[in-house]
């Protein structure tokens, strides 16, 4: 039996214990019509429960699944400091489609994970809304996710993101790059600013650069600027795939120009990038200028202007320029392939 004493304590609840049940299933009928606003064909269970259910579209004879996971990483740093809640969700959800996008892949569907260490639910909701604009944006369905409340592991105010995408792609249409030669074009989609990589240079700098900081940038408030969300390239580029042979495609993210193309380059092959023949946005320069970066580590840290890059046959590189244009998209001739020399870097700027 217990003691005396033992039996004249309260009872303990998980409240007690910094996990608020109430609140999460606050956050849940907060999600749900979101969440309604992403459903596609193909979504067959979604939001609350144990597992999301969908059927692959009938059209695919041969379908390949493609995976894709990340983050938001520091960027969500600037996202606390400056209540800036209500886009770092497309971020999370722009992050792993466009990397899907690069197989040839249509984005189906796409989960959550939302951790904290207390559940303000306002928050919570804002992010979530900008996840399921994301999925808008890309047509794919928000069909599930998870909130973890977790006293202890975060401090107040703060939290982290992570997000998981499956796409399908026909197997004979998969874009793996293979197919790319010495005389292919080079284009590139013009990015939105800083998209998610590089920040925790971006707030070294920053740091460095207080009080001085521009009211502008862009056209734009300077906080603006700094956290415009990453670009969604899903719907013109699966638009031109149905017309047009891709030979490979990378999106820019961390690692750069430099470090991304060679990703998708055969052996051999090395892209030439011209510079001069895109425009930067004005974020970059004042990030060079102020934080004195060397030309090369701006070129493999951030993506510099272009967001995502498209290799095709020279013969087909007028027409595809002008589909993604007419799908307003800012879409530019950035270079060509050419057969690599021995010990030269796969990525040159010329």
């Amino acid at each position: 039996m217990p003691s005396q004493d033992e039996s004249s304590r309260p009872g303990l609840s998980y409240r007690d214990a910094g996990v608020d049940i109430d609140a999460g299933d606050a956050l849940v009928d907060a999600i749900k019509p979101l969440a309604a606003r992403t459903m596609r064909d193909g979504v067959l269970a979604g939001i609350g429960g144990f597992g999301a259910l969908f059927e692959l579209p009938r059209r695919y004879r041969e379908p390949v699944l493609v995976s894709g996971t990340d983050g938001v990483g520091t960027k969500l740093r600037l996202a606390f400091a400056w209540q800036r809640h209500d886009t770092v969700g497309i971020d999370l959800v722009a992050m792993s489609v466009n990397d899907v996008l690069v197989q040839g892949a249509e984005p189906l569907f796409f989960l959550d994970y939302f951790a904290c260490g207390k559940l303000e639910v306002g928050v919570a909701a804002r992010v979530v809304g900008g996840i399921a604009r994301g999925c808008e944006l890309a047509g794919c369905a928000l069909i599930g996710g998870e909130t973890a409340e977790m006293p202890g592991m975060y401090p107040p105010g703060e939290y982290d993101l992570a997000g998981f995408c499956v796409g399908a792609a026909e197997k004979s249409r998969l874009v793996s790059g293979t197919a790319t030669r010495a005389g292919d074009v080079v284009l590139g989609l013009a990015s939105s600013g800083l998209h998610s990589n590089g920040y925790s240079l971006v707030r070294k700098i920053i740091e460095r650069a207080q009080p001085r900081l521009p009211e502008q940038l862009d056209a734009m408030p300077f906080r603006d600027a700094v956290m415009m969300p990453t670009r969604i390239y899903c719907r013109p580029v699966l638009e031109l795939l149905r017309s047009v042979d891709v030979r490979a495609m990378a999106h820019i993210t961390g690692g750069g120009l430099l470090e991304n193309i060679p990703r998708v380059l055969p052996e051999g092959l090395q892209c030439v990038l011209q510079r001069g023949s895109w425009r930067r946005p004005e974020v970059f320069d004042w990030l060079q200028r102020e934080g004195a970066i060397d030309e090369q580590e701006m070129l493999r840290t951030f993506n510099c202007g272009i967001g995502y890059v498209l290799v095709l046959a020279p013969q087909l590189a007028d027409a595809a320029q002008a589909a993604l244009q007419a799908a307003g998209e800012t879409c530019m001739r950035i270079g060509s392939i050419a057969t690599r020399a021995p010990g030269a870097p796969a990525v040159i700027v010329a």
